[in-house]
């Protein structure tokens, strides 16, 4: 027989200490950082150990014995089962400064590479209602906490419509009110949950890939248009019907839907890009505006999800895209002003919203991505808004930023970057290096990644300008923007 192991302990009148990585927090203990979810700095709790390695332990509040003179009430009756806003214990100003110093923690340590005085991080206009998408997922049986599962009163075996739980791929967690959309959301999400019980709708079981009602997502924009799109997963006995009647029944209860589009998804997982979305009433399409542009959103198109957010995002990009290097970091570029006739390459362009952003203040703006349905939104994008100096194209980017595409179509003066969380692609990294433009604006949900890319380009380049942006309030997650200045230049 093996032998069994040591029961690990528990912690009493244990301070928390400090934020960590992935919206927990952390203190020490012996030898071991123990990491500890659902706290804040300050706090005096009873922790039980749940998990002990070489060098850290996970661990859980049993007890609170003192709450921290910072902690903040959570505004969301989810809140400590969903995964989703961690930080709403924490006063904004106090995630901003978390935040802040992460992007300079990651940047320092990974980076390991000179850095200028970062600028204030930019806070959300709105810290609640200030995403433009959610994504629900459907499930045939709710996940139920400790305490539900003790209750013999509760039904178990209910279907929920709301988010996966973390590290539980099948598992739905039901959601009543959920805070990041406006609230016509939170009626149409129990709407369709309510009419698909009481007609006897099947909810879908991920593990057993069989159920009618698979996923729903909401999307919203500042024209005031209004997408949802219900996935459906049909079997050998059909259930065309079933998701025309709540289709039609969403339809009339919510005439302000503007796009109420569906699909038939019989893959093993919830993903779109690959699926034909058909539409049951309105357009195919919202439009979101920005200045005075505006950007067509399908059913497939990669938008900011926080609208206003992003268009701070963006300034700072612009900004710093043409900012002349030699004068004070600190003097904007007036809008609408002159370019100098500089060619912007945009890499990961995605629906071409920063190229058409900085368009008019360019010679020519060239957006490179990988999925082609984003390069021809990105295309319409141009054409909806009369900018003409735009091409976009379309392919993996090692493939198409290569030494001789860049003989093709010139040498880039500038280069603005945004690339996904895992960051640039070595070969990238090589080839912008070898195009050697005056300025690089890199744009990142991702400021590790960042920091390991700005190291591989610290030869060449130093750091400028650092801002941090605060995309998503109550999460740990942070942009960040960083103008590089080729040092050749400077010389």
């Amino acid at each position: 027989m093996g032998r069994s192991k040591k029961p690990l302990p528990l912690l009493e009148n244990v301070t928390i200490e400090a934020v960590a990585a992935e919206g927990k927090c952390l203190f020490h203990w012996n030898d071991l950082v123990v990491f500890v979810p659902w706290c804040v700095p300050g706090d005096v709790c009873d922790i039980q150990l749940r998990r002990k390695k070489h060098s850290f332990a996970e661990g859980e509040v049993v007890r609170f014995v003192k709450y921290s003179d910072v902690r903040e009430k959570p505004f969301c009756q989810h809140f400590g089962v969903c995964g989703g806003c961690k930080w709403q214990n924490l006063p904004y100003e106090e995630q901003l400064r978390f935040k802040q110093q992460q992007v300079y923690d990651q940047l320092s340590r990974i980076g390991k590479i000179e850095l200028p005085e970062f600028m204030p991080i930019l806070g959300s206009v709105k810290t609640t209602e200030y995403r433009n998408k959610l994504d629900f997922g459907c499930a045939n049986k709710r996940w139920l906490t400790s305490e539900q599962l003790k209750d013999e009163t509760l039904i178990k075996d209910t279907p929920a419509i709301g988010f996966h739980i973390t590290g539980a791929f099948d598992k739905i967690l039901p959601i009543e009110k959920c805070w990041l959309m406006d609230d016509l959301h939170n009626q149409i999400r129990n709407e369709i949950r309510d009419y698909a019980i009481e007609h006897g709708i099947t909810f879908f079981d991920l593990r057993q890939q069989v159920g009618l009602l698979r996923d729903v997502i909401i999307r919203n924009s500042a024209s005031g248009e209004l997408m949802v799109i219900i996935q459906f997963h049909y079997d050998e006995t059909g259930g065309e019907q079933e998701a025309i009647g709540l289709l039609q029944h969403i339809a009339d209860t919510f005439p302000q839907i503007t796009s109420l589009m569906y699909l038939d998804n019989q893959k093993c997982n919830d993903t779109i890009g690959d699926q034909d979305v058909l539409l049951f009433k309105g357009q195919d399409h919202i439009f979101e505006l920005m200045e005075d542009l505006k950007f067509k959103v399908g059913p497939k198109s990669f938008y900011q999800t926080n609208t206003e957010q992003a268009y701070h995002l963006y300034c700072v990009a612009r900004d710093f895209a043409f900012r002349n290097s030699t004068e004070s970091l600190k003097t904007s570029l007036p809008l609408g002003g002159d370019g100098g006739g500089l060619l912007v390459y945009d890499l990961y362009t995605g629906t071409g919203t920063i190229a058409n952003f900085v368009a008019r203040q360019a010679r020519q703006v060239i957006g490179i991505e990988y999925v082609p349905e984003a390069i021809e939104d990105a295309k319409v994008n141009s054409q909806l808004n009369g900018i003409t100096n735009t091409l976009f194209f379309a392919g993996d980017m090692k493939d198409i930023l290569t030494d001789d595409f860049i003989a093709e179509h010139g040498r880039p003066d500038v280069i603005i970057t945004d690339p996904p969380r895992a960051g640039m692609h070595p070969d990238v990294v090589k080839t912008i290096l070898r195009a050697a433009p005056e300025r690089i604006v890199y744009v990142s949900c991702n400021p590790a990644t960042q920091a390991r890319d700005l190291h591989d380009m610290d030869a060449d380049y130093r750091v400028a300008a650092v801002q941090p942006v605060d995309m998503f309030p109550h999460t740990p997650h942070v942009e960040n923007v960083v103008l590089l200045v080729r040092r050749s230049s400077e010389s």
